[in-house]
Formats: C-alpha cells, sequence, structure tokens
C-alpha cells in the first residue's frame, strides 16, 4: 500500500496507489540494469503538488552492499521511469523520484529474532 500524509484528500492517495502500481510494473518489466534485481516498492509518498515522489523499497538480500547498488541503479533509471511514468499516469505534473531504502523488513526480522530469544530463554527458566 502507498503512504501518504494523513489528512490527505483520497485524490492524492488514489494517485499515490497509481503512482506505486505503474513503478513497480515498470521496474519489474522495463529496468534492465543489472544492479536493480529482487525489487519491492513498499510505499510511495507523494509532496502535495506532485512535484516529488519519494519512493521506498526492499531489495534481497538485505546487505548494505545490494541496497547501494539498487539504488545506484533505481537512481540511474529514474528519468527513464518519470518519463514512462508521464505517459501512464494523467497528471498535471509528473514527480521527480527519489529512492529510499524502506528498513522496516529488515528491522521486522530482527524484532521476531528478538522475541523469539526471549521466549526461548523464558522457557528455560
Amino acid at each position: 500500500m502507498s503512504r501518504h500524509q494523513p489528512g490527505g484528500g483520497g485524490r492524492s492517495v488514489r494517485v499515490a496507489e497509481q503512482v506505486h502500481h505503474e513503478l513497480a510494473e515498470l521496474i519489474r518489466a522495463e529496468v534492465k540494469d543489472p544492479r536493480v534485481g529482487m525489487v519491492t516498492l513498499t510505499g510511495v509518498e507523494l509532496t502535495p503538488d506532485y512535484a516529488y515522489a519519494t519512493v521506498y523499497f526492499t531489495v534481497l538480500p538485505d546487505d548494505p552492499d545490494t541496497v547501494a547498488k539498487t539504488r545506484a541503479g533505481l537512481e540511474r533509471a529514474a528519468g527513464f521511469l518519470r518519463g514512462q511514468l508521464g505517459r501512464r499516469v494523467r497528471i498535471h505534473t509528473t514527480p521527480e523520484l527519489r529512492f529510499v531504502h524502506d528498513r522496516s523488513t529488515s528491522q521486522g526480522i530482527e524484532m521476531s529474532k528478538l522475541i523469539d530469544e526471549a521466549v526461548r530463554r523464558h522457557a528455560d527458566d
């Protein structure tokens, strides 16, 4: 699901969701950069004037080297993606794309490990 600012109107949420959907499809089908592999878009935040879109992504494996390479590949493809997005999404301004690694998945895995460890220790006592 796309991220959006609280209090945002229904249209801005729908536009963010459409941008999210179209970018995911474009990255999957059109981006040929070998640095962009197993990428999942986790959200899109649009500024109120649609000038900028912050695109959150996760990647497998989730190590710093892979994340850096993937971000570089996505940034290299940003102009192409923006152009294609402008053809697919009918809004007055096609947003400039900014890519940010979403650490929520890896943080969730770490939290799960900590909980499992605490449960195991509690069971041992």
